[in-house]
This record gives structure tokens, sequence and C-alpha cells, in this order.
């Protein structure tokens, strides 16, 4: 009883309503043109991980409560932000007219910095549930997501949700999705409150294909995602598209060419249930003894050992667009610093790392993101999962530069940046923005693009009053708080999405930071020249306001190209030596004062300057003038 009890305050604490989901012969092994595979794609916040829980509560893998609430967002921050981040996988029975069907379910997330989360999850699906918010209509990202989905080929079921709401517009947004993707049934639903949604899943079954795989072919399985627990290791999630593997069975990594044993198999639904044999066209969990995180690669091709099958082309790398360094507070936390990073990559593979050091913060890594929203995630991923004490320098983008000796080299931080003398010609990247909002909100769409060194390449209506406008951006520019700036000009209406369109010759400077005479290298930064003197006052009166007094003077300046162009100074504590002296002759005085002064002037030659750990996180959000 007491055992029962604990289970019952502990699914209470998380809001968890799983019913017990037995993987019985009689469902999980049905014949390979019964199992459909798809995802849910969408703009952020258009309700994906609400019509999940509404598709699980129908199939019978969640309980009919109240208190379940977005169940596939597993992870606290995504709880804590109420965004989706990590894509997540639940196998659901379903009978339809006395047929039984394995539907695998992937949802996914909606905004663009986890775009490569989305890409991988089409790979394992061979169709996707495209939701429209029925008040917000399409959004950029809902553009983004129907165009990766029809390139990997996908059927795609158009649904509009939130026709509860007061203000849907749901004769407008059928028009929107008409424009998109030509005449076809759209349906409409309420997540929240699951109303029509049992008409989707007989649409999954009668729109969406079997998986094409062959049973009787070698056996071939894709490693789509994975991740790391404490007394199991690597667990990883594979879509089997060839054959089939059992309990025990042997596999052979096409990458590596290491061999492993199957020690536990299962599917997903959505809590972790054991099955003895995983078929064609399957997508289940399997964890083979793998405790070492770089032999887990995602993309990779499993194999039986000595089979003949070809490899499979896997994953297109994840191009990073921002980057930063990340070090330890304190030298004692690299080891465990190193294993909590490397067990976090495990889990999301599309972050890039290579070690780095620093003159000031020691030895670290050099971390490569898809944007600001997933640098962020990451940094609280790692405080809250692993309760790790990190600084993030500024986040920065890789420039090309090309030398006068013929050469080209990419700068990833400041301190790769040649000097001016050296350089023929640098190289900032390029995005293609496309911008969302309501027409009232035009010209001041028009004036930030501006303001930021756009340059407008296309507007256009997609309804009577929401418009679609298209600008090519530098990405050192979106980085900073373009987009805090795109929800202030327009109310919070405006969406953004963008890509990586190729690099263009830029006006760019590298402004130093000294401090005393010698340079931080991790305070640098590389920006256009026309803000380069402003970027670098606000970095040096930052700094004057961070930097505690000390008993000596601190001289805080900025450089660019070797010359100063800024300068505050921090004046040094001065303790009052002449207390003690009570009247007499004023000479003692001033050989007291003498000897301080010679003093304070010894220590500014040899001391050091303390500087806190959070001034480097105060520099991550700069005010520039």
């Amino acid at each position: 009883m007491l055992a029962v009890r604990i289970f019952s305050i502990f699914r209470r604490k998380f809001r968890v309503g799983y019913t017990r989901c037995y993987c019985t012969e009689t469902w999980w092994s049905v014949p390979q043109e019964n199992i459909r595979n798809f995802c849910i794609v969408a703009h952020v916040d258009h309700g994906k991980s609400t019509l999940a829980d509404r598709l699980m509560e129908l199939t019978g893998c969640l309980s009919s409560d109240a208190e379940n609430q977005q169940v596939l967002d597993q992870l606290p921050v995504e709880r804590a932000r109420g965004i989706t981040v990590k894509a997540q996988t639940v196998s659901m029975p379903y009978t339809l007219h006395g047929e039984k069907y394995l539907l695998n379910l992937i949802d996914t997330p909606g905004h663009i910095d986890f775009s490569y989360e989305v890409s991988r999850s089409l790979a394992a699906c061979q169709g996707a549930l495209l939701l429209v918010d029925a008040h917000e209509g399409i959004q950029a990202q809902t553009v983004t997501n129907y165009l990766l989905a029809m390139d990997s080929g996908l059927s795609v079921i158009p649904v509009i949700n939130k026709v509860d709401l007061k203000n849907a517009q749901v004769d407008q947004v059928s028009e929107q999705i008409e424009e998109l993707i030509g005449h076809h049934p759209v349906h409409k639903v309420s997540a929240k409150y699951g109303e029509k949604v049992a008409n989707l899943l007989p649409a999954v079954i009668s729109e969406i294909s079997c998986p094409p795989g062959n049973k009787d072919s070698p056996l071939r399985m894709l490693l789509v995602d994975c991740w790391y627990e404490r007394h199991r290791g690597v667990v990883c999630l594979f879509v089997v598209l060839d054959g089939n593997i059992s309990q025990g069975s042997k596999l052979e990594s096409c990458h590596t060419s290491k061999s492993y044993t199957i020690n536990s198999m299962g599917l997903l639904t959505p809590q972790k249930t054991p099955v003895s044999i995983l078929a064609t066209g399957q997508v289940g969990y399997i964890t083979l003894g793998m405790y070492d995180t770089k032999e887990a690669l995602i993309g990779d091709t499993f194999v039986s050992p000595g089979s003949n099958a070809k490899p499979l082309p896997g994953f297109k790398p994840s191009k990073p667009v921002v980057f930063a360094e990340i070090y330890p507070i304190e030298g004692l936390d690299f080891a465990p610093l190193k294993s909590a990073v490397e067990k976090l990559i495990l889990n999301d593979a599309s972050v890039h790392k290579e070690a780095c050091t620093s003159s000031s913060l020691g030895v670290g890594w050099r971390l490569g993101f898809h944007g600001l929203l997933h640098m962020d995630i990451f940094k609280q991923r790692l405080e809250e999962e692993y309760d790790a004490s990190v600084i993030f320098t500024a986040p920065a983008v890789c420039y090309k530069a090309k030398l006068k000796n013929g050469s080209e080299i990419v700068v990833h931080t400041p301190s790769q940046f040649p000097q001016k003398v050296d350089m023929l010609e640098c190289l900032e990247p390029m995005v293609m923005a496309t911008l969302t909002f309501p027409d009232q909100y035009l010209g001041k769409m028009i004036q930030l693009c501006m303001d930021y060194r756009g340059q407008q390449k296309d507007i256009r209506y997609i309804s009577t009053s929401q418009v679609i406008m298209t600008v090519k951006l530098p990405l050192s520019e979106m980085i900073v708080d373009f987009f805090d700036k795109l929800k202030t000009v327009s109310s919070g209406y405006a969406n953004l999405d963008y890509e990586h369109c190729g690099y263009e010759v830029a006006a760019v400077e590298k402004v130093e930071i000294l401090i005393n005479g010698k340079p931080m290298d991790a305070m640098a930064t590389i920006t256009h020249q026309d803000k380069a003197r402003s970027v670098g006052k606000s970095i040096c009166q930052k700094l004057r306001k961070s930097i505690p007094r000390q008993l000596f003077e601190i001289v805080i300046q900025a450089s660019i190209n070797n010359k100063i162009v800024t300068r505050e100074t921090i004046k040094a504590l001065r303790k009052d030596v002449t207390a003690k002296c009570y009247g007499g002759d004023i000479t003692r005085k001033r050989k007291l004062l003498e000897r301080q002064k010679e003093g304070k002037k010894k220590m500014k030659q040899i001391g050091r300057v303390n500087i806190p750990k959070d001034v480097f996180l105060s520099l991550l959000h700069r005010d520039e003038s």
C-alpha cells in the first residue's frame, strides 16, 4: 500500500496520467501495412503538444485527466518556458473498423532555432499534420515546415487549431492554407477541448502511406535520436527501415564498425514499454550497453554483423550560425562540466563543439548554435539538469577573411580576427529573413530593417490584413536584439523565420578591450565600423559599473586598429592615512600621503584586476547607443 501511495503522489506531482499500455501480441505486432509514422509540425505556440495529448487520450495511452498538459514536453525547461525544444516519440495503438493499427507520432519543436530537430523527425515519417492557429494564421515557420515536409516527400494533412476562440478567423485561415498548399480538405479542431480531434486518426490512416521498407531484406536501422541515462548508458531511438530485430541480437555500427548486444528494447507509449521484436517500419528504443557518448552518431546506420546491407546517407550536417565560448566558473569543475556538455550534446546533435582556451578564463569549449534561443536553452539545461555553473561569452557569428597572401581563413572568435594590414577583405554571414505581421505595422517594420542594415527583397499579402516581407540581413545584426525590437514595434504580433544565404563583403572592425593595458580576449567583439565606437563605449561603461573598486586605479579602454577610442576609469579605494594625525606639523601628513602614493603606484604595476564572473554575463546583451 505504501508503494501505491508513493506512486500516486509521484504521478500527481509531475502531472503525468499514463494508462497502463500492455505491449501484447495483439497490437504491437501489426502487419507493416497497418503502421503509420507521422509528425506534427507548426509554428511555435500553435498547439502541437496539446493536440498530441488529445491523440494519446483517444488511443488509450493517456488517461482523460484535466491535469494532463503537454505530457510529451518532459524537459523542465520546456515546462518552464511553455515551448517544445526536443522532438518526442509516442507509439499509439488504434482500432478502425475492427482492424488494429500502430501509429507512431513525433511531436516536433516549432521555433526556427530547433529546425534540425524537425528535419530529423521528418526522416522517420511518411506524413505530417500541418497545424495552423485559427487566430494567428500561417506564420513564417509554418511555411518553412511545410516546405521541409514537401522536400522529404511527406503527405501533408492541414489542420486548423483553436477554432473555439472568440477571435478565430477560420475562413481566412482556410484561404491562406489553400493558397499555400492548394485545394485540400482542411480539418478544423480544438485541441484544448478535443473537438473533432477524433477525425484526425482515420485521416492519418487513409492519407498517409505505410513505411516503405522490406521485412525480408537484411536489417537496416537508422539512429534518429539518443539520450544518456545513468544506469543504462546511451539509449538509442531507431527507426527500422528493413528487416526485423529481436531481443538479444547483435548490431554493428556502419560508422564505427563496433558491435553491440541488445540489452533491452521497446516502444515509447509514452513510457518505456518493453517488446521482444521491433519490426519493419516501427520506431523504438534500444539499449546496447554503450557508455561512451562519442560512439553514438545521429544518422548512423546499424546492421547485423557481417551483413552486406548498404549504409544510409544519414542526415545533412548541422550548420551552426551563432558561436559562443563556455568556461567553468571554477577550474576544478572542468571534468564534471566536460561530462555534462558531452551528455547534453548527445541529446542535442545540432550543437557544434571544439576545444578552446582563453588567457582570462582558462580552458573551455567553443560551441555553435542555431540561434540565441538555442544557446539560452542549452545554458539553462546545463544548469538545471547537470547543476553546472558556467560562463558563456558574448555570442558571435562566423566571418571569412581573405588575406593579402591569397589565403582565406574562417574567423569564429574575435581573437582569430587578422590585423587590418594583413587583410584584403572580410565577408560576413547573411540571412534571408521572412517577417509575418499585420499590415498596420508595415512602415515600422521597414524602418526597423533599414536600421539593422537590411535589404528589402519582397513584400506580399497573404490575406487582406496579413503581410509577408522578405529581407536580407546581416546575421551579426540579428543576434543582438533584433527579435526583441521586432516584437516591440509590432506589439508582439510579428513573427520571424530566417535561413542562411551565404556571405557578403562588409566593413567590420574588431573592438578590443584593455584593462590596465592588458587585452581581454573574452570581451573583444567584431562589429560594423559604423557602430564600432559606440559598441566599445558601451562595453567600457558596463565594465566600469560592474567591476568593483580595488586598491589601485583601473583603466578600461576600447581599441580599434591599435588606436584607443574610448576610456573609462575606476578610481582606487583610498584609506585615510592622515586620520591618526591630530594637528602637528604638516610635513608628517605629506610624508604619509607620499608613501601611500608610492604604494599605489607599485600596486598598479604588479596588481591583478579581480573581475567577477558575472561581469562576463552582463556583456551578453549590450545596449548600443
